[in-house]
C-alpha cells in the first residue's frame, strides 16, 4: 500500500527553470484533454519520422524507465531541475503527451518494446518530462512510497494549489500503449498485403509523381526522330510553292495538285506520320496532302531551329492598330451619278460597314475632270468640285438606306477610257489613304484598279487587303476583235495583280476568272427600297388587290454584252411560239442605235424606252423580269426584281447560281425552255417572299457574308482559331517555320509589275491612257494637290 509520509514543506520558492516547465505542462493540460483522438492520429501520421529517431528513443526511454522504477521504489527526494534545451521543449510541445496517463504509467520494460513492430522502433528524449514531473511533485506534496509489489495502486497529490487523484491496477496495460500496439499491428498487416499498394496509388503525391515521370519519359529515339527530307518531298514542295509561277505560265492548278499528290503518296505512311506527334495525327487524317506536306516541312525545319523573320520583298514598316480604332478603306472604280454596279454596291457596303462601331470607313471614289464627266454621267450632269459630288452621293444614299451614314468620302484622280468604257486611275491610288488610316483595304475590282498601278504595293501598306471581283472582263474582251489573244494576256495579268496586291479575293459567282487566293461568295445585297416594295406588294395581294398590271420587261445598260444579243436571238428563233408577246426594254448605252436597228430589222415586238432607276414607280406594275445575260457576274437588277416580288426568267448559268433557291426564279437551259418559262410566268402569280428570303437579299446579310468570307471579322477582332488549340498551334508552326516561297514569288511579281508599269511605252502598248502614270495639272487644281514629283522607287535596295 502506498503511504504518504509527512515532511516539512520546503520553501515555496522554486527555480525559474522548474516554473517554466510547469507552466508549459499546465497550459498543455487543457489541450491534451480536449484532443486525445487528434494526438493518436498525429502519432500515426508521424510514424515514418519516428523511425529516424528510433536509436535515440531507445536510449532515452530506457533511462527514463530505469530511473522511474528506481525512484518509485524508494523515497522520492528533491532533485535540482535539469536544464531544458529549446529543441526538447519544442518537440514536447508538438507531441503533447497526456499527463494524466503518464502519471498512471506502470512499470515499463524492454518486453513492451519487443512486442512492437521491429521497423517501428521509436526513440524520444523524455528526460525533461521526468525531471519536470519529479520536481513539481516534490515541490508540492513531498515524497511517496510504493508497496512491496512495486505497483502504483492509487495516490493523491497537489500541484500549484490544485489537488489530483489517481487510481490504477498493476495488472492492466496502459491504455495509450495498448492503442498504439493495435494500430502498429494493423499497419504491419496492411504493409504486407496488396491493399496497401492500392491505397498508396490513390495518394495525390503519387499521382503527381507519376505525371512528372511521364513527362520526362522519352520514347525510343527511332519513334521521335524527325527524318530529313527526301528527294520526292523536296520536289513536291517545290512544285507546290511554285504555283504562282505556274499560274502565270498557264499551267492548270489541278495538274500541279496531282503532281504533289503523286510525289507524296508513296512516302506518306513512312515519313509524314513518323515526323508528327500523335496529337496531330487525327488532324492530318482529315486534311489534304498539301496540309500534310506543310506540316512535314515545318516539323523538319523546327528540328533544325529555323525561324522565318521576314520576306525579301515585304515592307516591315506598317502602322500598328493594336488597341486603337480600326480603319477600312473601300476603293472603287466608279461613282454616282454613274448608275453602275461598281458605283452603287461599294457605296452600300461602306454605309453598312460604318454602322458598326468597330471600325471607321473611308470610301475612295474616282474624280473626273468636267470633260470626262460629260461622257460618263447621265443627262450631262457635272460637278464643279468634289464637295458638290459628295453632297449628291450622300443625298442619294440617305433616301434609300433609311439611317444616317457616318463614313468618309475621298477622291482620287481618274480618267475615262472610251475604248475600255471604264475609268482608269491616274497615279498611285494608295497614296490618297493616310498612313495612319492604312489598316484594311477593300479593292472593288482589284484587277481593274491595278492594271496600270505604279506605286506602293497594297499589301505592304495595309495590314489586310481584300479584292472583290465585279466584272467578267474576259467575257467582254472575247467579244472584241482578236479577243482570244487579248483574253489570254488579260487573264495572266489579272492573275498577277490579284496575287501581288491582295491577301484575299472574293468572287461574286463562278462566272468570273478563277483568281489566286479567291473564294466564291455573294457579298452584295439590294437597296432596302426594293424590299419595301416587295412587302407592300405582298400586303396588297393578301387583301385581294391586283398588283401586277403589266407583263414583261428588261432593264440594263444598252450594250451588246449586257444580254441584248442573247435576247434578240431568242425572240427571233421563237417568234411564232411567242406570238403576241410584247417586251418593254429600258436602257441607254453606246450600242443603243445598233440594238434598236437590229430589232426593227427582225420585226421583233420590242418597245425601247429610256433608261431609268429600277425603283421607279413606273416599273412596279410589271410581273416578269427577263434577263438572258450570261456575261454578268451577279446581276443587281435580277436581285432587285426578286426583292420586289416579281418573276425572274434567267439562264441556267453560274452567274445566277445564288438566285436558284428563290421560287420565283425560273431558269432555262435551252431556247425551248425559255419559251416554256415565259408562258409559265405570264399564266401564274409569283409567290410572296418569306422573311428568311428577304433577309438573304438584304445588305445586312450581305455584310455578314462579306465579314466571314473575307476574314475581316477575324482581322478586326485580332483573333485566331482559338476553339481548336491544336489547329491554332499548327498554324503557328507553319507560319513561323515554313519558308514562304509563295510570298517571295508574289513579291517578285509585284516588283516586275512595278517596273513594267513605270515604262510609258509599255503602258501605251497595253492600252493605257496617255499620262495616267501620274495625275495631271487639272486634277491638282480640282483636288487641291501638289504637282506630281519624281519619287524614289518603291522597291529599292
Amino acid at each position: 500500500m502506498l503511504k504518504p509520509v509527512k515532511e516539512p514543506s520546503p520553501p515555496s520558492t522554486s527555480s525559474p527553470a522548474a516554473e517554466n516547465a510547469f507552466s508549459f505542462f499546465s497550459r498543455g493540460w487543457r489541450e491534451v484533454r480536449d484532443s486525445a483522438g487528434a494526438d493518436l492520429q498525429l502519432m500515426r501520421a508521424r510514424a515514418t519520422s519516428f523511425k529516424n529517431l528510433a536509436t535515440s528513443f531507445d536510449r532515452e526511454l530506457e533511462n527514463f524507465l530505469l530511473s522511474s522504477a528506481s525512484s518509485l521504489s524508494a523515497t522520492i527526494r528533491p532533485l535540482p531541475p535539469p536544464p531544458s534545451s529549446p529543441a526538447e521543449i519544442e518537440f514536447v510541445k508538438r507531441l503533447q503527451p497526456k499527463l494524466s496517463e503518464f502519471r498512471r504509467a506502470p512499470e515499463f520494460s524492454r518486453k513492451v518494446l519487443q512486442k512492437w513492430t521491429p521497423r517501428s522502433r521509436i526513440r524520444i528524449d523524455l528526460s525533461a518530462i521526468k525531471n519536470a514531473i519529479v520536481s513539481e511533485v516534490e515541490d508540492s506534496v513531498g515524497f511517496v512510497e510504493l508497496d512491496g509489489e512495486r505497483s502504483w495502486r492509487s495516490g493523491r497529490g497537489k500541484i500549484r494549489g490544485k489537488e489530483f487523484h489517481w487510481d490504477w491496477k498493476g495488472d492492466e496495460e496502459w491504455e495509450p500503449i495498448r492503442v498504439l500496439k493495435k494500430r502498429l499491428r494493423e499497419f504491419e498487416r496492411k504493409s504486407s498485403s496488396s491493399d496497401f499498394l492500392g491505397n498508396f496509388k490513390s495518394i495525390e503525391f503519387v499521382e503527381k509523381l507519376k505525371a512528372t515521370l511521364k513527362s520526362i519519359y522519352k520514347e525510343p529515339r527511332e519513334s521521335k526522330e524527325v527524318l530529313p527530307l527526301d528527294v520526292p518531298e523536296l520536289l513536291a514542295y517545290l512544285v507546290k510553292q511554285s504555283g504562282p509561277l505556274f499560274d502565270q505560265l498557264g499551267v492548270r492548278r489541278d495538274i500541279c495538285d496531282k503532281i504533289v499528290e503523286t510525289l507524296c503518296s508513296r512516302r506518306k505512311d513512312q515519313l509524314i506520320w513518323r515526323s508528327i506527334s500523335p496529337s496531330e495525327t487525327s488532324l492530318v487524317e482529315n486534311e489534304n496532302i498539301h496540309d500534310e506536306l506543310d506540316l512535314r516541312i515545318s516539323s523538319v525545319l523546327q528540328s533544325t531551329g529555323h525561324h522565318y523573320e521576314g520576306g525579301f520583298w515585304s515592307d516591315p514598316v506598317k502602322h500598328d492598330f493594336t488597341g486603337k480604332a480600326r480603319h477600312v478603306a473601300i476603293v472603287t472604280t466608279a461613282s454616282l451619278p454613274w448608275m453602275t454596279g461598281t458605283a452603287i454596291n461599294p457605296l452600300f457596303r461602306a454605309a453598312y460597314l460604318s454602322k458598326s462601331a468597330k471600325q471607321k470607313v473611308t470610301l475612295l471614289v474616282p474624280w473626273l475632270c468636267k470633260s470626262d464627266q460629260e461622257l460618263v454621267y447621265p443627262n450631262k450632269l457635272t460637278f464643279c468640285s468634289p464637295e458638290e459630288q459628295e453632297a449628291y452621293i450622300r443625298s442619294w444614299l440617305d433616301e434609300r438606306v433609311g439611317f444616317k451614314t457616318e463614313f468618309k468620302i475621298a477622291f482620287y484622280p481618274g480618267k475615262f477610257s472610251k475604248a475600255r468604257r471604264s475609268i482608269i486611275p491616274a497615279g498611285d491610288t494608295s497614296q490618297f489613304i493616310s498612313p495612319k488610316e492604312a489598316d484594311i483595304a477593300i479593292l472593288e475590282e482589284p484587277e481593274h484598279l491595278n492594271w496600270y498601278h505604279h506605286g506602293k504595293r497594297w499589301t505592304d501598306k495595309f495590314n489586310h487587303v481584300v479584292g472583290v471581283v465585279h466584272t467578267n472582263y474576259l467575257e467582254y474582251i472575247k467579244r472584241e476583235k482578236n479577243g482570244a489573244i487579248q483574253a489570254f494576256f488579260v487573264k495572266h495579268i489579272n492573275n498577277l495583280v490579284a496575287r501581288a496586291y491582295c491577301h484575299k479575293v472574293l468572287r461574286l459567282s463562278a462566272a468570273t476568272q478563277d483568281l489566286p487566293k479567291s473564294v466564291i461568295c455573294n457579298v452584295h445585297g439590294v437597296n432596302p427600297k426594293f424590299l419595301k416594295v416587295g412587302e407592300r406588294v405582298a400586303a396588297e395581294r393578301e387583301l385581294g388587290q391586283q398588283v401586277f398590271s403589266k407583263g414583261a420587261y428588261f432593264l440594263g445598260k444598252m450594250v451588246w454584252a449586257k444580254g441584248y444579243r442573247e435576247l434578240i436571238d431568242l425572240l427571233e428563233k421563237h417568234k411564232r411560239d411567242l406570238d403576241g408577246f410584247k417586251l418593254d426594254i429600258y436602257g441607254n448605252g453606246e450600242d443603243s442605235l445598233e440594238v434598236q436597228s437590229a430589232a426593227k430589222k427582225l420585226e421583233l415586238n420590242l418597245n425601247f424606252l429610256k433608261g431609268r432607276d429600277h425603283a421607279d414607280d413606273s416599273l412596279h406594275g410589271y410581273k416578269v423580269f427577263i434577263n438572258p445575260c450570261v456575261s454578268d457576274v451577279l446581276c443587281t437588277a435580277t436581285a432587285e426584281a426578286l426583292a420586289m416580288g416579281k418573276f425572274v426568267i434567267c439562264a441556267d448559268h453560274p452567274s445566277n447560281a445564288f438566285f436558284r433557291s428563290f421560287p420565283n426564279c425560273l431558269t432555262y437551259k435551252t431556247s425551248e425552255d425559255f419559251v416554256a418559262r415565259v408562258k409559265e410566268a405570264l399564266a401564274s402569280e409569283p409567290q410572296p417572299l418569306t422573311p428568311e428570303q428577304r433577309h438573304n437579299l438584304s445588305w445586312e446579310a450581305a455584310t455578314q457574308r462579306f465579314m466571314e468570307s473575307s476574314e475581316l471579322d477575324r482581322v478586326l477582332n485580332n483573333s485566331e482559331d482559338s476553339t481548336n488549340p491544336r489547329k491554332a498551334n499548327r498554324k503557328m508552326i507553319k507560319s513561323v517555320s515554313v519558308p514562304p516561297l509563295a510570298e517571295m514569288v508574289d513579291g517578285g511579281l509585284a516588283f516586275a509589275h512595278y517596273c513594267l508599269t513605270g515604262n510609258e511605252i509599255l503602258r501605251l502598248a497595253t492600252g493605257a491612257i496617255p499620262g495616267t502614270r501620274d495625275y495631271d495639272q487639272q486634277h491638282c487644281k480640282d483636288l487641291h494637290l501638289l504637282p506630281p514629283q519624281v519619287q524614289n522607287p518603291v522597291y529599292g535596295w
